[in-house]
């Protein structure tokens, strides 16, 4: 007597080891994410050979150094005495527009500090300057 069985092809796909590449591929981009958001952009300023069409009296220049100063109208600032100097140059007129010039070396962080501080105060624009092609 013997007992005949059937055997029949299995045609499924095992998807275990899909799963666990794909699992292990997501840990890794997890680990790597946070260590490639924190390196530094480095941005060099393009050149523009536009010319200024607005009045130089509605423009306020901020010049941000790479040692942290900052520049209006070539008195230096730190970035902490930069509010109550901008209160005084915009007066009471917030019709002006903040022109900020940073140094390329300079991160990111302290223009974006400086853009801040300006909205706050009510700017009517921001933008931000680039050095003329000469």
């Amino acid at each position: 007597m013997s007992i005949r069985r059937n055997r029949t092809v299995m045609a499924e796909i095992n998807m275990v080891p899909f799963i666990d590449i794909t699992l292990i591929l997501l840990i890794i981009f997890m680990v790597m994410s946070p260590l490639l958001v924190q390196m530094q952009l480095t941005v060099d300023l393009p050149k523009s050979n536009a010319i200024n069409t607005q009045a130089e009296d509605d423009v306020i220049r901020i010049e941000v150094q790479k040692n942290g100063s900052v520049l209006i109208q070539n008195k230096t600032f730190t970035l902490a005495n930069l509010e109550k100097e901008l209160v005084l140059h915009m007066g009471k007129a917030n019709k002006k527009t903040i022109l900020v010039q940073a140094d390329k070396d300079v991160p990111v962080q302290r223009v974006v500090d400086v853009f801040d501080i300006a909205k706050k105060l009510g700017a009517a624009k921001l933008g931000i300057g680039v050095l003329s092609k000469e």
